[in-house]
Order: C-alpha cells, then structure tokens, then sequence
C-alpha cells in the first residue's frame, strides 16, 4: 500500500484496533465535543488559530488565509514531532482524520507519510465517522441480544452490572457511559456529562466487540439518562427483550441509597436544590419539609419518603408499559448488598444466562 493512504469510513472501523496511534487533528473545542474512541487530540489549528484564519478568509482573501494558515500548520505539526511522535518505530501505523478528511488531517498525513510511516487518512473524516456510527448503533441494536435488569430505585441495579462486568459478561452501563444515575437527584456532581454525540460513541465502543451468541445485560433505563437520549433502535430492542426483575428490602435500598448518594447525605444544600426540581409533582409544601428533613440530618426517613411518595409509584407506572416481557421476568431477590454478595449474584446470573444463550 502507497503510503499516505486515504481509506473509507468502512475500511478503517471495523479494522481499528490495528492502527498503533488515532490521531485527532481537530482543534480542542471539537475534540472534546466527541472523537473517535482512543483517538488523542494533535490540533493542527487550535481554536484560536481556526478563528484567525476563518475571520482572515471573509475578510480580506482565501490567498491570505491560506499562507497564514499554512505557516499555523507547519508549525503545529513540527511542535507534535517533536514532543508526541520523535518515539515512533519505523514500522508505526498511525489513523489521522479531521472534519471532513481534507487538507488538516491531509498535511499531517503527508508529513507523517514523507517520514517513512504508515499513515492512513480517513476519508471524510469525522463526518463520516459519525455517520457510520449511526448506522452500526442501529445494526448493533438489531444483531446483539439483550437481558434488562429491572427494580425499583435502590434495588441494586447499578451495582449488578458492575459485578456481572467482574464476572466476564457483556454489559452496557448506559449510566456510566452517560455520568448520570438516571433519576431526578443522579447527576454526578464531580462529573459533567458527555455530548450527545460522545455518548453514542461510548455505546457503540461498548458493543461493537460483543458476541451475538451471548446476552448483553442492560439498566431498565428510561428515554434518557440525564439530558442524554439512547438511540431509539437500541431503547425499542430494550424494551422487548426478555427481564431479570430485583427484589430487596427497602431498609436495604435506603442503605445502599445512601451509600451511592454521599455527596447528598453529607450536603444538605446541594440535596435541598436537588429537591426543588420535583415541586411540579409533590408542591411547595412537601418540599419545603423533605428540606427541612434534609438540613435536620434526618436522611434515613427522608430517604424512605421519596421510596415510597416518589420513586416506587413512578416505577410502577411505567414498568410494565415500557418493558413488554416484565410480566415474565425472571425473579431474583437479593438479600445481602455486601460487594460479595453481588459478585457471586452476578457470577450465577451470567453462568445461567450463558448456559441458556
């Protein structure tokens, strides 16, 4: 192969692993919107630079842009020689793409290919990038075969997937690929969501390596995660496959609520302007007291209150409307919340499901 090589979305994904190096030359303002999963972020143009450059085109001429433009780039890929790439063997094979496969990842694939190294463009870019995943999304949705995990809020849901993942089984956390807990009070606060386009990168790196031939267990997750939609093919597939329904005892989902939600039990304030977002459903007043309970350290019985006053009745609601197949789940009544306890659940429940795939 002739080396740069500009290669199709097609080629390149399905090979991706092969590639020694994903380099993202896009500026920081895009890479961090979303990239390509593993890729590190060289910008050729950093964003500063993109709007000089922008800015000089309209207003004076494309000639201008283009010399000031090409001076930025040399410079920026000389800068990245120097200090990411001085290391690489001979025989390195670098993917280098940009927004639409043009003159960006262009430069710094000619460079790289003028060296001596196997560099690979991708063609179109992450336009097209994004465009293949959008379609591979709904093709995973469609081949892969899914086990939901289903109870109400406490029941240990999260934490099952984390020890079926120990376990060796196929899992997509949707809440942790999204930074949020699901709920009303499930934003991280140490953590800031991802793009809605980053989130569906994350998904589709999450299944893209799964097998058919065994089950992926899933959240019953509503539409949306926090301010994240999951793609509507996977939701549909979701929501028809066969349940796995928890069962534990309340005082048991208050301590592992508790648990789980720290930052609120040790912050009265933060959990009090949590609250206000649920006054629509349950009014001034029952807010103002599940504050009051709140700033009193009273967590325990405040905990027990939105079980049993907000949680529980919305669960009811919509389980058995939104999962076809939770009338048939399988019942699985936890007992225990200890790390043991949940790793050798998760460690029956996969040998199980995999002895029945």
């Amino acid at each position: 192969m002739k080396y740069p090589a500009l290669l199709a979305v097609e080629e390149v994904l399905p090979s991706l692993d092969n590639y020694d190096s994903i380099i993202d030359v896009r500026s920081e303002s895009e890479f961090a919107l979303d990239h390509i999963p593993g890729a590190i972020n060289c910008p050729v143009l950093h964003d500063a630079e993109r709007v000089q450059v922008g800015t000089l085109y309209k207003q004076t001429s494309a000639f201008d842009a283009k010399k000031i433009g090409a001076a930025l780039v040399a410079r920026n890929i000389s800068q990245h020689l120097e200090t990411q790439f001085i290391d690489k063997p001979r025989d390195w094979k670098p993917l280098i793409y940009c927004w639409r496969g043009g003159n960006r990842s262009g430069a710094m694939a000619h460079i790289l290919a003028k060296i001596g190294w196997h560099a690979v463009q991708l063609d179109g870019g992450y336009k097209e990038y994004r465009r293949a995943v959008n379609l591979m999304l709904e093709d995973q949705a469609e081949r892969l075969q899914f086990r939901v995990i289903c109870g109400t809020t406490g029941s240990g849901k999260s934490r099952l997937l984390e020890a079926l993942a120990r376990a060796g089984a196929q899992v997509l956390d949707l809440e942790q690929l999204a930074a949020h807990r699901g709920s009303v009070l499930g934003n991280l606060p140490t953590e800031p969501q991802p793009s809605q386009k980053m989130f569906e990168s994350r998904i589709w790196q999450t299944l893209r390596h799964y097998s058919p031939e065994q089950v992926v267990f899933v959240e019953s997750e509503s539409k949306k995660v926090g301010n994240l939609r999951v793609p509507e093919r996977l939701m549909e597939k979701m929501r028809s496959s066969p349940c796995i329904a928890l069962t534990t005892a309340t005082a048991l989902r208050v301590k592992l609520l508790m648990e789980d939600y720290t930052h609120f039990v040790t912050d009265a304030d933060l959990l009090g302007k949590q609250l206000v977002h649920l006054t629509s459903l349950h009014g001034h007043e029952k807010i103002r007291q599940w504050q009051a309970m709140a700033e009193a350290g009273e967590m325990e019985t405040l905990v027990q209150e939105l079980l049993d006053l907000h949680y529980d009745p919305a669960y009811l609601r919509s389980i058995d409307r939104n999962f076809l197949q939770y009338d048939t789940a399988e019942a699985l009544p936890l007992t225990d919340i200890s790390l043991a306890s949940f790793d050798a659940t998760a460690i029956a429940l996969a040998k199980d499901q995999l002895s029945n795939s």
